[in-house]
């Protein structure tokens, strides 16, 4: 009985870590669309949101590690920092920018099925970093996602080529920075949390942020004078960003990533269903089969990389048991000698 109340507790704990990451996750997604949309809060300005995020999270951050010591820091040369840490957080503040500015051109819906694109760019990168080998059978996988989502886009109602390159950017970028993380961190034993993550990359990209922000937003929002922030909006705005970080650390440390690949196919299809229902974006049939295909290979590609990932656990348990055994039977034949050693004296 006991051990039916552990498992029920741990399954209870697992889903509401999931519902608490796609809550927060689908927030920032709307509340973000819902401030750079020229038809509703009206201020595109995806740069500055992007910089008063990171200034928030690098505050908060940094409050948590070096003044509440509740988070400790990773220990890092200044040389490791430049060469492997100022890279990603050039992707990442990147990455932001366009994500963020496609919320401007594209319904949120639409964006959604874009980024099923992700697998397909994290693979091929990988696979051009030589961090992945090349197979035939993912590859043919990846085909039929991009297949998909170019039906969606074939069939979106409001289609807009530059916030679709936008936003396929932004897909090119993050899944470049997935990739050097692997490479240029988790290669060297170097692992950060969302909090750490936050307290080292965030500020680099308030710096790297700032120069097109210089060049493309401040000369408009000078001219129109809106450095004047509601609080309440851009506060609660940035407090859900950071929250949604605090998430992640807790989905991934209780269940797995593979939990928040397939939770965030489930957040996708809610996006979705809200965007149509609630923000009254159109979505056509075109679009649902389109993105349904897609969904359908981001769906046997997690299947794929779950048994891979059994597979390996499996052959190290196997490893361990037969260097265990190796291990015992050494022992028992210098046993062994040992007594024949002293019969023969």
């Amino acid at each position: 009985m006991a051990v039916t109340d552990g498992v029920v507790k741990k399954v209870i704990l697992s889903y509401t870590y999931v519902a608490i990451w796609i809550s927060l996750s689908f927030t920032v997604i709307v509340y973000n669309k819902y401030i750079l949309d020229r038809k509703m809060y009206n201020w595109p300005y995806p740069i500055s949101l992007t910089m008063i995020h990171m200034a928030f999270c690098s505050s908060i951050a940094y409050f948590l590690v070096r003044v509440l010591k509740l988070v400790e820091p990773v220990s890092m040369s200044r040389e490791l920092y430049l060469k492997s840490v100022v890279p990603i957080g050039a992707l990442y503040s990147l990455s932001l920018w366009f994500s963020n500015s496609a919320y401007i051109y594209l319904s949120v819906s639409f964006i959604q099925m874009l980024k099923a694109l992700m697998p397909v760019a994290v693979y091929s990168i990988g696979v051009l970093f030589k961090k992945d080998g090349f197979k035939s059978e993912t590859m043919a996988n990846m085909i039929s996602i991009s297949l998909g989502v170019a039906i969606a886009a074939y069939g979106e109602a409001k289609f807009d080529a530059w916030g679709v390159t936008l936003q396929l950017m932004a897909v090119a970028f993050e899944a470049t920075r997935l990739v050097l993380i692997q490479i240029l961190l988790n290669s060297k034993g170097i692992s950060l949390n969302p909090i750490t993550s936050l307290y080292y990359v965030a500020p680099c990209c308030l710096v790297f942020l700032s120069i097109p922000w210089i060049l493309v937003e401040y000369p408009s929002l000078r001219d129109h004078s809106s450095f004047h922030l509601d609080l309440k909006v851009f506060g609660t705005n940035s407090l859900c960003a950071f929250a949604l970080n605090l998430a992640v650390f807790l989905l991934v440390g209780k269940t797995s990533a593979l939990t928040m690949n397939v939770a965030g196919v489930v957040k996708d299809w809610l996006l979705i269903a809200f965007s149509w229902s609630v923000i009254k974006d159109t979505v056509t049939p075109v679009n649902l089969i389109g993105y349904g295909l897609a969904f359908l290979g981001v769906a046997y590609y997690n299947h794929s990389k779950l048994q891979a990932l059994k597979a390996s656990e499996a052959q190290k348990k196997a490893q361990q048991a037969d260097e265990e055994a190796g291990r015992l039977l050494e022992e028992r034949e210098a046993g062994n000698t040992g007594k024949k050693n002293e019969n023969q004296n």
